[in-house]
């Protein structure tokens, strides 16, 4: 009998990274070990950094939760890559806000 779930969440990769890092590694199956092997390759920054992101995005620049999980997940470096996660072009947003947006990103990007 499968599990059904009750409630839906969005999630970041840093969140996944950190929800699969809590497990025992005895627990995880196949297909949790390969999602932990991606999470820890390609997080661009730690959960906390990405719960204020998160907050900030929405609050700040008033982007949907949908938008600003896509938004933290790539951590985009320019314009033309933001863009890509915002309304697919139904909505404008000025280049400054745009601007400012990269300049929050960057202050919490993971660097290696």
């Amino acid at each position: 009998m499968s599990k059904k779930a009750s409630k839906e969440k969005l999630v970041t990769v840093p969140e996944v990274k950190k929800l699969l890092e809590s497990m025992k590694e005895e627990e995880l199956d196949q297909l949790q070990r390969r999602t932990l092997d991606y999470a820890s390759k390609f997080s661009k920054t730690d959960v906390e950094s990405s719960e204020i992101l998160r907050k900030n995005l929405v609050e700040k620049f008033e982007v949907t939760e949908e938008e600003a999980v896509q938004i933290i997940n790539s951590m985009p470096e320019t314009i033309e890559e933001l863009r890509v996660f915002l309304g697919g072009g139904r909505k404008i947003i000025e280049t400054q806000k745009l601007e400012a947006m990269l300049e929050l990103l960057a202050e919490y990007r993971k660097t290696e």
